[in-house]
């Protein structure tokens, strides 16, 4: 398995991980519990942005820029179907 696929998996565990957190910390009643899992979410949420900039540099993740009027065409599509 080469370093590409590696942090492929290891970005998507950690999207998942944040789901888990966010979704916990919205839920909790205990005030402690909160703030753990908040510090959990954080520390991951740098994880992901750590993982997300070395793929970049290495050319393993690519993201596009969209220019404004697609964007503003799939929000009318969207808006349009509710």
């Amino acid at each position: 398995m080469d370093n590409q696929i590696l942090m492929e998996n290891y970005l998507l565990v950690l999207k998942s991980t944040v789901e888990v957190y966010v979704h916990g910390t919205l839920e909790s009643s205990n005030q402690d519990i909160r703030q753990l899992l908040k510090h959990g979410l954080d520390e991951t949420m740098k994880h992901q942005a750590n993982t997300y900039d070395c793929m970049t540099k290495y050319g393993w993740y690519t993201a596009n820029n969209v220019e404004s009027t697609k964007i503003k065409q799939t929000l009318d599509t969207l808006i349009s179907k509710n």
